[in-house]
């Protein structure tokens, strides 16, 4: 039996070039929520520890944080809603989506392991954070997001060294830096609504 090679012709191969770029494409729409949604809501959320913990005698000012718990649901529900509409799933995206799942699940055992030594913890989120959030800004290539994710390392150093006070500000400042800044960039350059994947 002979081996019979099929020459492609002009057309075909870049319809072959075409559906290979196009796998590595992603929606912008979802990063420009999530980014923005979870940067308001952490930040909303440490400087509310932040204020009650310098203007109350409360002793559970790390109730705010309860609030991540419905923030979890209204993110994972719209990503789902928003997934289901997406008529393709790039590589890109599915890197994208399972990084954050990763960090995700990496929080909860993280706080199923430190039950019962919570104290200072945010050294350590933005440490963990900054993961994904540097693979995030290397896949749809932002660097504004590559550098959140470098402040958000920065700002784990000044919460370790800084103090009580300063460790209380670098939260908010991390959400300023790491999310917000680099989300409302995201969202100006948005007017494409897909970018070329890592």
């Amino acid at each position: 039996m002979e081996n019979e090679e099929k020459l492609m012709t002009g057309e075909e191969s870049l319809k072959v070039i075409s559906a290979m770029i196009n796998k590595t494409r992603m929606d912008l729409s979802q990063s420009i929520f999530h980014i923005l949604f979870w940067g308001w809501l952490l930040l909303v959320c440490s400087l509310s520890e932040f204020i009650l913990w310098k203007v109350t005698d409360w002793a559970n000012v790390w109730y705010v944080w309860f609030f991540v718990i419905p923030g979890t649901f209204v993110s994972v529900i719209y990503g789902f809603v928003k997934g289901r509409k997406q008529r393709v799933y790039t590589y890109a995206t599915s890197i994208y989506v399972w990084t954050w799942f990763a960090f995700l699940f990496a929080s909860v055992v993280f706080f199923i392991v430190n039950a019962d030594n919570y104290g200072s913890i945010t050294k350590y989120m933005l440490l963990i954070v900054g993961i994904p959030t540097l693979i995030s800004g290397t896949i749809i290539r932002f660097r504004p997001l590559i550098w959140g994710a470098a402040s958000l390392w920065v700002l784990a150093l000044v919460a370790h060294f800084g103090g009580e006070t300063v460790s209380g500000l670098a939260m908010p400042v991390a959400m300023i830096t790491g999310f917000l800044i680099p989300g409302y960039l995201l969202k100006r350059k948005g007017s494409h609504d897909t970018v070329q994947g890592a």
